[in-house]
């Protein structure tokens, strides 16, 4: 049952691969704003922060030599081979739902560390791997003060797409021959006097603003949209 069970995996982790270079050949990429040649010619490393709903779109375009952390969760082990065919770097990180990610999560920290220190960029769902959807967890913060590297946040966005409405992040999964749009804030960088919690803050408000700007429909989800609809009709009750 156990070698089934790995089979099954390891076949559909790879036809997630297959469809990973499907996509690239079929969709358009256009990318808004781009600060990453600047931030090249200052020497500066930078690190991408995404949204975990927007990994695919993300991946298709993927930056060689990108370090990316991925969950050891069943979602993480499916992703890895098309991180890998698109020339990204995996780095297991912590686990899902019920899955102890202390330790994981530590290791894999830093491992991205050493890589952005050693001229290449780093990638992490800024809000996962449990969510809530939009909420930036811990780590960016911790690497980009580690590494004094430049904050990218990037939202990919395709023009037909599949939605995995039941999901907590509303997974999205482009179309072939879509176009995705590539969405950039400005560079965020480090302060030498703000807490972790305000840097993660900036980043949390600079996603947020690019998916209410271009994608409101889906920034409707967001954790803080969720909360305030859920006051107004509490206090509507």
């Amino acid at each position: 049952l156990m070698r089934k069970a790995e089979f099954k995996n390891h076949f559909n982790a790879w036809s997630i691969a297959l469809a990973i270079l499907v996509l690239r050949w079929t969709c358009r990429i256009r990318l808004h704003r781009d600060p990453r040649a600047k931030l090249r010619r200052e020497g500066k490393p930078y690190i991408y922060a995404v949204m975990h709903a927007h990994q695919v779109s993300a991946v298709i375009d993927a930056e060689r030599g990108t370090g990316a952390m991925v969950s050891r969760s069943l979602d993480g082990q499916l992703i890895v081979p098309a991180l890998k065919i698109r020339g990204a770097i995996p780095i297991r990180g912590s686990g899902g739902r019920g899955q102890r990610s202390g330790r994981g999560g530590l290791d894999a920290l830093e491992a991205l560390v050493e890589h952005v220190r050693g001229g290449r960029p780093a990638y992490l769902a800024v809000d996962g791997p449990r969510g809530p959807r939009g909420r930036v967890q811990r780590g960016i913060a911790a690497l980009a003060r580690r590494t004094d590297a430049a904050i990218i946040c990037l939202t990919p966005i395709p023009s037909r797409r599949w939605v995995l409405h039941r999901a907590w992040d509303r997974f999205q999964i482009p179309k072939p021959l879509a176009y995705i749009d590539g969405y950039f804030a400005e560079p965020i960088h480090v302060a030498p006097d703000e807490t972790d919690q305000q840097l993660r803050a900036r980043v949390e408000a600079a996603l947020h603003q690019l998916e209410r700007q271009h994608d409101p429909q889906e920034a409707e989800y967001l954790y803080d949209n969720r909360a305030k609809r859920a006051r107004s009709t509490s206090q509507a009750a």
